[in-house]
């Protein structure tokens, strides 16, 4: 399995038997959600999926795995969502095949997508890697293969004497306390179940690793082994452990 980090996305190619490129959170509608509470932005929509479409063409991948949360507003449509995700989605269909496995933000997402693009909350194994959006407890099948997930929108926030001497969006991958999160590990399994933790593509979506990490709101942020916990940009850089950032105030 051959992993490739694209940072522009931010987005990830996963290259097996098939070559699949990895794009988490989306968030289409955000900003009728921003106005709502009284932050306006025009819709960044159009500039999010030409971003995409250039991503698709690079990655020249055989299909594109969606991780959940397409849209954004919860607990139903939006009119800026009713009208602009069948345009945002036949327009991906035309690049490339498409996989889905929903999210917490993706209510009344079926309306857009086809029977065939959908794949279960609590995951699924494809080319031997599991998949799913983040926010249930995964299928016991995924036990023994890395998982790779959205919905957390891991964001690495760096300071300085000065202040924030950088701030950008970030993987986490960490080992996964099985036995805590109510799975085995398959008999004769040659590596551990692990956790990718992938950053949102949505441009004003971001978490701090370390909030993610001390205040966990996932089965899986919570079942993770901290102490193999590693940092990794978007572009691929090695950051190294968490324990190379996670430092006391006073240190």
């Amino acid at each position: 399995m051959k992993l490739e980090f694209i940072g522009d996305g931010p987005a990830l190619v996963i290259e097996g038997g098939e070559r699949l490129l990895i794009v988490a959170d989306l968030h289409f509608g955000i900003e009728a959600d921003l106005r709502a509470h009284g932050l306006h932005f025009r819709s960044r929509s159009a500039d999010r999926l030409e971003r995409l479409l250039k991503v698709i063409d690079r990655a020249d991948a055989d299909a594109l795995v969606l991780l959940g949360d397409v849209k954004h507003s919860i607990p139903s449509l939006t009119r800026q969502e009713f009208y602009e995700m069948p345009g945002i989605l036949a327009s991906i269909r035309d690049r490339i095949p498409l996989v889905l496995f929903p999210g917490n933000h993706d209510i009344g997402i079926e309306r857009f997508v086809r029977k065939d693009e959908l794949r279960p909350k609590e995951g699924a194994v494809i080319d031997g890697v599991g998949y799913l959006h983040g926010h249930m407890y995964p299928s016991a099948a995924l036990s023994g293969h890395l998982m790779v997930v959205g919905h957390h929108h891991p964001l690495l926030s760096l300071r300085d004497d000065v202040g924030c001497a950088l701030q950008a969006p970030a993987y986490l991958r960490a080992g996964l306390d099985m036995e805590k999160l109510g799975l085995k590990e398959p008999e004769g399994a040659e590596t551990p179940t692990r956790v990718l933790f992938v950053p949102s593509f949505n441009e004003i979506a971001g978490y701090d690793i370390l909030q993610i990490t001390k205040n966990p709101f996932s089965p899986l942020s919570r079942c993770m082994k901290q102490d193999e916990a590693e940092i990794i940009l978007a572009d691929g850089t090695y950051i190294g452990p968490l324990s190379t950032i996670d430092t006391d105030e006073g240190d």
